[in-house]
């Protein structure tokens, strides 16, 4: 009876799968199973959490962390379940790299989304992060993809235990290479950036260049500047000089008021008093001078023919500088006109002394 019985079993067992195949299935079940549970727990706690907060970038940090944590469980699990099989350890040496290398490029995707998330988020607060904006951020975006994508395979050649040291001094070489090839452009990229996290100037801003080139700012990339003159001519501008040009900005400083100062000269003897009010009285009446600061006159010098005065005003837009000139000065000849001040004019008087004798 007890030898049938043992025939029995024996018969059984034989349909039976392997119980180290059984523990593998459970092994990846179970670890699918936790792979579910964590993010159902990340969904409901953290998920929720980070919903009352006004920012939406805790959220895009816990959808980076929900996924891959749930990939990374589940491939954790076929990592135990291959070793559990008892297959030819050259078998699981492959086995489990792989499994490491799909974890580092599981990994390596949504860290790159991150970083773009990131950069998003600090171009919108320039006050923090200067460099970082909107004009930049194509820049920074691609540069963290690449560090990103450079980590994930210096990890994957340490996975498999390949020599790193050659492909490390193989990519310095070529970084050398392309660095000599492409000095001027990574000179005016470099340049830009630092223009950008400065804030020298800005969209729309009047600048003069210590060459003499004076336009208003259009457009600032990575590799240049763009002018547009009065002329409505555009200059570009590479970014590399532009870094180390002494740059003038009109429309800098706390107000976008700009003041100007018309040289007048009167004729010797004329009455100052009259003169100033006749100044104040034609920067007052013209439309282009703003009331506040309120204009002023200034006695400068006895000059070679003239008594020298300064008419200073204030304009709202250093765009308005030839406008308000021309018309101040129109409106000034026009008075003196009417008041009958004089305005001098170099003069030279020759005195001969004796004349050449008659020709006969």
């Amino acid at each position: 009876m007890n030898h049938e019985i043992e025939q029995i079993l024996q018969q059984i067992s034989e349909y039976l799968p392997d119980s180290r195949i059984v523990q593998a299935v459970i092994i990846v079940i179970a670890a699918v199973l936790l792979s579910r549970l964590v993010s159902l727990l990340i969904d409901t706690t953290l998920k929720r959490l980070a919903g009352r907060t006004r920012s939406d970038l805790d959220d895009k940090m816990i959808a980076f962390v929900q996924n891959p944590l749930a990939k990374t469980i589940v491939l954790v699990g076929l990592a135990l379940a291959v070793a559990n099989l008892g297959l030819d350890d050259k078998v699981v040496f492959v086995m489990v790299k792989l499994l490491l290398t799909i974890m580092v490029i599981v990994w390596a995707f949504p860290l790159a989304g991150l970083l773009k998330s990131l950069f998003g988020a600090a171009s919108s607060t320039r006050e923090h992060f200067g460099a970082i904006q909107p004009t930049t951020l194509p820049l920074f975006n691609n540069v963290g993809k690449i560090l990103v994508w450079a980590l994930a395979v210096f990890v994957v050649i340490v996975v498999w235990d390949l020599d790193a040291t050659s492909w490390l001094a193989s990519a310095g070489v070529v970084g050398l290479a392309v660095g000599f090839a492409a000095k001027d452009t990574l000179s005016n990229l470099i340049a830009g950036v630092f223009i950008m996290a400065d804030a020298q100037y800005k969209i729309d801003d009047l600048i003069i260049l210590d060459s003499g080139e004076r336009g208003q700012v259009t457009h600032i990339g990575l590799r240049s500047t763009r002018l547009l003159t009065r002329d409505d001519i555009e200059i570009t501008v590479p970014n590399a000089v532009m870094g180390q040009a002494k740059i003038t900005n009109e429309t800098g400083g706390p107000k976008p008021q700009r003041r100007l100062r018309v040289p007048v000269g009167v004729a010797y003897g004329s009455d100052i008093d009259r003169v100033r009010e006749i100044l104040l009285r034609v920067a007052l009446d013209e439309k282009l001078i703003s009331n506040s600061p309120e204009a002023q006159v200034r006695f400068r010098a006895f000059g070679a023919s003239s008594l020298d005065f300064e008419l200073l005003c204030w304009i709202s837009d250093p765009l308005l500088k030839g406008r308000a000139i021309d018309m101040l000065l129109c409106s000034i000849d026009r008075e003196f006109r009417i008041h009958r001040v004089e305005i001098p004019f170099p003069q030279q008087d020759v005195y001969i002394k004796q004349l050449p004798p008659p020709v006969t």
